[in-house]
């Protein structure tokens, strides 16, 4: 990891990745417009380019996946944005009355995206949406509504307020060279990972053993965090984790490319 996150890559002579972000598709209101936009916190660019990256935007639109695998096939990174929860039919079950309403264009789009990632080993990073998404994906469950679980509203306070809860890492994980074995982590999940999906490892727990981060081993970055890390403006080790996986991988992907055609 580069020693310093703020630093454009191109400085270094290395390629500047491009990390795409899901977005948010729903109802907005700017200005004289109140009408459905595409859109996204800002803290998730922030945490981008800040690592040394350049953040493009996704939004949700109908695709195939080979339309997905297309979009890959452009990026050297992706973030599987936060936002409403999964649609419980996608796991099992009926939705809990506190469970949002099921934005089936969103859903679609994000497993596609992340389905190709994992196959063409882009490498990403996912955040709390973003993590449910990968533990469905691969066949895991949720916990609906946690309060029912752990008995408190702590890991979503409401308002927009979010909760810092400790973190008990992993040693040796991905999320764990990055950040260590202790943090705290910006809370805002009403829902959480119950059953772990194929072939993903729990590498971070909170305080009362929720299972706060999940990686996928078999691809080079494949890591999942519960909580918001876009939030903590002073801690961008996990944006620059993906930044530098994503310029690996560009690096790979051109060398390829040039030794394909020297041999033509």
């Amino acid at each position: 990891m580069s020693s310093n996150p703020g630093c454009r890559p191109d400085e270094l002579g290395a390629p500047t990745p491009i990390i795409g972000i899901t977005t948010y598709l729903q109802r907005a209101q700017t200005g004289v417009w109140d009408v459905p936009a595409s859109f996204l916190p800002k803290q998730y660019l922030d945490g981008v380019t800040d690592a040394g990256g350049i953040a493009v935007l996704l939004p949700p639109q109908p695709a195939s996946a080979t339309d997905a695998a297309e979009v890959l096939s452009r990026l050297d990174g992706l973030i599987i944005a936060g936002g409403v929860d999964v649609d419980p039919a996608r796991y099992g079950q009926a939705p809990h009355e506190k469970t949002d309403a099921p934005q089936e264009l969103r859903d679609a789009w994000d497993f596609a995206l992340l389905d190709a990632a994992i196959t063409a080993e882009v490498p990403f990073l996912a955040i709390c949406r973003g993590a449910q998404v990968l533990n469905v994906l691969r066949g895991g469950t949720l916990h609906q509504h946690l309060p029912d679980v752990v008995g408190s509203p702590r890991y979503q306070l409401g308002g927009g307020a979010f909760n810092r809860v400790p973190i008990e890492v992993e040693p040796g994980s991905a999320v764990g060279e990055l950040i260590g074995e202790h943090a705290l982590g910006s809370m805002y999940h009403h829902q959480a990972i119950d059953e772990v999906g194929e072939g993903l490892v729990v590498t971070a727990r909170s305080d009362e053993g929720v299972i706060e981060a999940v990686e996928l081993p078999e691809v080079p970055f494949g890591v999942a965090v519960q909580w918001h890390p876009e939030e903590d403006t002073a801690d961008r080790r996990l944006f620059a984790g993906l930044v530098d996986a994503a310029r690996t991988y560009a690096s790979g992907r051109k060398e390829s490319a040039v030794r394909m055609k020297q041999h033509a």
